[in-house]
């Protein structure tokens, strides 16, 4: 429609939108003199108006260059005509016209300023702070038991346990991932930060609630000014939801193993709704599938579908069994290096057992604690695919196991260079080459250079030499000793096989047989250049050894006991003469837990040779006691009978007691303990352990935690020093002293 007396005219779009779309500033200019009255009659066409009268209102010089027709002065006559040409320049600095229109007054400088009146709290605050309104603060936070999480949390539950038994559980996991605790002290007290973090915790909390089965669960929270930013989350659980309808896919197919995968499971319907459970469950059943032959099983992640009108929660989870395998043959990608039959001799397993997951991981492990391999990836193929036979019965497939091996360095040369004020400088050195004749076939050379020993050896080692963790040793070495009790140059010649326990699978028993056959020429101590005359000594030895180990850590040990026997008949043949005797050593060690900081820790060890005179057993291969490994705070070998030279001259028996507490400091992370020890210890002629000459040593140490096992630092002194011995002795060492 348009207004009375005018018509719907067709404005020229062709001449007028070009300028208007774009010049905007003869937009603003038309606008203008569409103001005017008189330029606005001019402007409304006649009833009986034509386009060539609109047209004529527009300027050719508008059409020609709006820009420069926008900018020229407005007449201050509406009816005179719009003059061309740039307009004037202002000069900021010149005085106003008096004749000005300027109508408001000059401000009085007398003029005072009132005064800011206080604004009205902002609403949203307001509502943060609901305990400063007329409302008092016990009847805003409610009733139910308070926990304290932090200065600026507390969680006000639900009284009693049975309405809330995984509290504990809840409290702990909102202390971890609550946002006012996390970022306690970065804007506690900035009301805007608080409520934000506050909103968060309670989407959280509401979260965790709905993980225990309350999906109807409200949290309420409140922000308290006066408590320093103390925000209080009132839980209301509601009603926890059960289990509803559970299906586990097609697990139901596994037949005779259903009964003991559902038990793995431990979920059915009727239980109450819990994330915890649920995914532990999930393990457990995956878990299960692969002990029992269900190589390729696969488990799904659970989901929960909650139904608020029956207060139950449908539970599925998909799980595909895919079929029971046993084991085939075992494949190395490498079979020059570690062949496929070496592998089998590791494997706890054989071809044609039920598949076990955890002999896969087993065997894993084993192969990387070869040191032969910097990586292992062991996987399943599929040979021979589950069956049937005639009656109907599942026949299980067959999978091979491929074991792709990538070598880690082979070589290793290695030095020390040590000095003890007992024992003088030590340097050594050795090259091996841990997989020179393959499979896992070591050889070794050393050598030591020292004020005390020198020595020149080689040794060939075979690890998993028929069986897991089995060794056999050949060591052949020449040695010439100085020690307070005997001197000695000697070629040995040892060999042993023997069940060993390793850091990674600590054993309960172990078991070491060997030969050795040693030829020395020995004669006792050297003391200010008076020693006995040296003696050739030729010996055979068929040392035995076994063990017992129910400790809970190879290095540390915390509990348990250890105890270990062993015999050694030997023959010696020595100026003509032979004798036959056994040298037997059995030692024993506890470990009792006081409380979570402290260990006690006990040892005993008794050692007899029976069969010969003293004279008849070369000395080095006597009994010696003191030392870091023996009585702490004597030199090495310095307890026992002496000689007609005053130098040690060792004994037929030996009696060692020692006994310390390991105590946790809560320095360093926990990792620093301190260990106040006493050792005794005595060596006799006769062969029968005893008690006589018993002396004692006491001190204390320093363990630090490192990652492969503690430090160890002992100082000790001993008690009731005589002439000649050391007030002071220190021990560093990696491990425990026993």
């Amino acid at each position: 429609m348009c207004p009375e007396g005018r018509s719907n005219t067709a404005w020229p779009i062709d001449r007028l939108m070009p300028a208007l779309v774009f010049h905007p500033a003869l937009s603003l200019a038309l606008l203008l003199l569409a103001a005017e009255p008189a330029l606005g009659q001019a402007l409304s066409p006649p009833a009986t108006g034509s386009d060539a009268e609109l047209e004529a209102l527009i300027p050719d010089a508008a059409v020609r260059d709006p820009e420069s027709w926008a900018k020229v002065a407005a007449p201050q006559d509406p009816a005179a005509p719009i003059a061309e040409g740039p307009a004037p320049a202002l000069d900021p600095s010149s005085p106003m016209a008096a004749d000005a229109d300027f109508r408001l007054p000059w401000p009085d400088e007398s003029l005072a300023l009132p005064e800011l009146a206080d604004l009205s709290p902002d609403p949203g605050n307001a509502a943060l702070f609901a305990e400063q309104a007329a409302t008092p603060a016990d009847e805003a936070r409610g009733e139910g038991e308070e926990l304290r999480i932090s200065r600026h949390a507390v969680l006000v539950l639900p009284q009693g346990p049975v309405s809330l038994p995984m509290r504990a559980g809840l409290a702990l996991r909102f202390s971890a991932l609550s946002n006012i605790e996390r970022l306690s002290g970065e804007g506690s007290d900035n009301p805007a930060q608080l409520a934000a973090r506050a909103r968060k915790d309670g989407a959280l909390l509401q979260q965790l609630l709905r993980g225990y089965g309350y999906f109807d669960a409200e949290v309420v929270q409140t922000i308290s000014a006066a408590a320093g930013g103390e925000v209080r989350f009132q839980l209301i659980p509601g009603s926890r939801y059960a289990i509803g309808v559970l299906t586990l896919g097609d697990l139901a197919q596994s037949g005779a193993d259903y009964p003991a995968l559902t038990g793995a499971w431990g979920l059915a319907s009727g239980d109450p709704v819990d994330n915890d459970a649920i995914v532990l469950g999930r393990t457990r059943l995956d878990a299960e599938l692969g002990e029992r032959g269900f190589a390729l099983a696969k488990v799904g992640e659970p989901e929960l579908v909650a139904d608020h009108a029956r207060e139950l929660a449908d539970l599925s989870m998909p799980v595909s069994i895919g079929g029971r395998y046993r084991f085939g043959a075992i494949v190395s990608n490498l079979p020059d290096f570690l062949p496929s039959g070496h592998l089998a001799d590791i494997a706890r397993f054989r071809t044609g057992e039920l598949y076990r997951r955890s002999g896969v991981e087993d065997l894993r492990k084993a192969i990387v604690a070869t040191g032969l391999v910097s990586s292992v990836a062991i996987t399943p193929r599929v040979t021979t695919p589950p069956s049937h036979d005639m009656n109907g019965s599942e026949l299980p497939g067959e999978l091979a196991l491929d074991v792709a091996l990538a070598k880690a360095p082979l070589r290793t040369l290695a030095g020390a260079l040590g000095y003890d004020a007992g024992e003088g400088f030590r340097v050594e050195a050795s090259w091996e080459h841990r997989n020179l004749f393959p499979p896992e076939g070591l050889l070794r050379l050393r050598a030591v250079a020292g004020t005390r020993e020198q020595l020149a050896g080689v040794t060939f080692r075979r690890n998993n030499f028929l069986g897991r963790d089995q060794v056999l040793t050949v060591d052949l070495h020449a040695t010439s000793t100085k020690r307070d009790a005997y001197i000695a140059r000697s070629v040995a010649l040892s060999a042993s096989y023997e069940k060993l326990t390793t850091l990674l699978f600590q054993k309960p028993l172990v078991w070491s047989l060997g030969l050795e056959a040693l030829a020395t020429n020995e004669r006792e101590g050297d003391v200010g250049g008076l020693s006995s005359a040296a003696q050739a000594y030729y010996v055979v030895a068929l040392p035995l050894r076994v063990a017992i180990d129910t400790t809970d850590d190879l290095l540390d040990p915390k509990r348990g006991f250890r105890a270990a026997l062993r015999a050694s008949p030997e023959g010696s043949f020595s100026q003509g003469a032979q004798s036959f005797y056994a040298r037997f050593q059995a030692d024993a060690s506890a470990y009792l837990p006081l409380g979570k900081s402290a260990v006690l820790a006990g040892r005993v060890r008794l050692g007899s040779i029976v069969g010969a005179g003293l004279t008849e057993v070369a000395p080095s291969r006597r009994f010696y006691a003191g030392g870091g490994g023996s009585v702490r705070g004597f030199g090495y070998q310095e307890i026992g009978p002496r000689d007609s030279l005053g130098t040690p001259g060792g004994g037929r028996s030996l009696s060692e007691f020692s006994i310390e507490a390991r105590v946790k400091t809560g320095i360093l992370g926990g990792n620093l303990s301190v260990v106040p020890f006493v050792d005794a210890g005595t060596v006799e002629q006769g062969s029968l352990p005893g008690f006589r000459g018993m002396r004692f040593g006491a001190g204390l140490g320093l363990r630090y935690q490192t990652g492969f096992g503690p430090l160890r630092i002992d100082v000790a002194t001993p008690l009731g020093r005589r002439a000649g011995e050391s007030p002071v002795a220190v021990y560093v060492a990696l491990g425990q002293a026993f």
